[in-house]
């Protein structure tokens, strides 16, 4: 007598369906951490942006005994503005002065906070100007 003994090969629905399941559950948990990891990150960039800016300025002041006006901006630094003598680009592109959150970055001076040099900030997560999260060039701005 001959017993044919079939052996089933392949996957179930079923097992399919929860594989896809766990992966997807771990994918979700993935973003999750990761979500805090990308805002922080974009703090730390606009502190060092802010500290390249600081640096642009200074060599702008060093060549033109005069920093940038408020109206002149932090554009200076990558175009050279009317009357500045020993001038040289400080910054690569636009792209520079753009925030990692899609806004522009500020420039004031005299500062509001620093009344003997100048203000450069970012407006930081909220977008908002004058908040607790605006990340600038004095002590108290801690973008966090």
């Amino acid at each position: 007598m001959k017993t044919s003994l079939r052996k089933n090969s392949g996957f179930t629905l079923l097992e399919i369906m929860l594989v896809v399941l766990i992966i997807g559950l771990l994918i979700g948990i993935g973003v999750q951490m990761m979500g805090n990891k990308v805002d922080q990150a974009r703090v730390v960039r606009a502190r060092a942006d802010i500290v390249q800016f600081k640096t642009g300025l200074l060599m702008y002041q060093s060549g033109n005994r005069t920093l940038p006006t408020t109206e002149q901006g932090l554009k200076a630094l990558l175009v050279k503005p009317d009357g500045a003598r020993n001038w040289n680009q400080q910054l690569e592109s636009a792209n520079s002065l753009i925030d990692p959150w899609g806004k522009e970055y500020q420039y004031v001076q005299p500062g509001v906070h620093n009344p003997k040099g100048y203000d450069v900030f970012s407006f930081g997560p909220d977008m908002l100007p004058n908040t607790t999260d605006d990340i600038g060039n004095w002590p108290e701005a801690s973008g966090e």
